[in-house]
């Protein structure tokens, strides 16, 4: 339970912290990564990357692993602050995994959007050893170092909310304007038929 691989070097503290927090609560569970998986919405390959700080979790899978661990609301609520405080200051990748060909390529990809006219956002220049490329601080761009991470919406089939129902009177409605139409295509074929 206990033999996790040590955290990357350089995390800010809040991120340190809350992993090292997420991790005691998983081991609480007494869960495999497979077993928590099968309890969440979440793959193991994601509680990975999740538990090793390589990837910052959706609130949403925060939720249910309090929910599996059986948290209280009062914890529960504290993991959704230390969430919040480590989402702002946790660090970006530089390349996403499975991208390392695609920022090294000089000829840069056409989307969807800038097919379908939309303007597409230029994107950085990449840096190598003898050209980095340096980053803005926060404060130059005015933005929160949070306010792009995007909440993953992903819920589990047992909180998704249900689909609203049509009313009975729109579905009487309904049920008429069919009747209805078969009646109007009878009487046509009938007029055709022995006309």
């Amino acid at each position: 339970m206990g033999a996790w691989q040590p955290l990357p070097e350089g995390l800010p503290p809040e991120v340190r912290h809350f992993v090292e927090q997420l991790r005691l609560l998983k081991d609480r569970t007494g869960l495999s990564l497979v077993a928590l998986g099968a309890r969440t919405a979440y793959s193991k390959s994601s509680w990975q990357r999740y538990l090793n700080a390589t990837q910052p979790p959706p609130r949403q899978a925060v939720v249910a692993l309090c929910r599996v661990a059986g948290t209280g609301a009062e914890e529960a609520e504290r993991f959704g602050v230390r969430w919040e405080l480590a989402v702002k200051v946790w660090p970006k990748q530089a390349t996403p995994p499975g991208r390392a060909a695609d920022a090294e390529s000089p000829v840069p990809e056409r989307s969807a959007a800038a097919d379908a006219g939309h303007p597409v956002p230029e994107r950085p220049a990449t840096a190598d050893a003898e050209h980095p490329v340096p980053e803005r601080p926060a404060a130059e761009t005015g933005q929160d170092p949070g306010d792009d991470y995007e909440d993953d919406p992903t819920l589990p089939w047992w909180d998704a909310p249900l689909p609203a129902r049509p009313s009975p009177s729109r579905r009487l409605l309904t049920a008429a304007v069919v009747l209805a139409a078969l009646l109007a295509l009878t009487a046509l074929i009938g007029a055709l038929a022995f006309g």
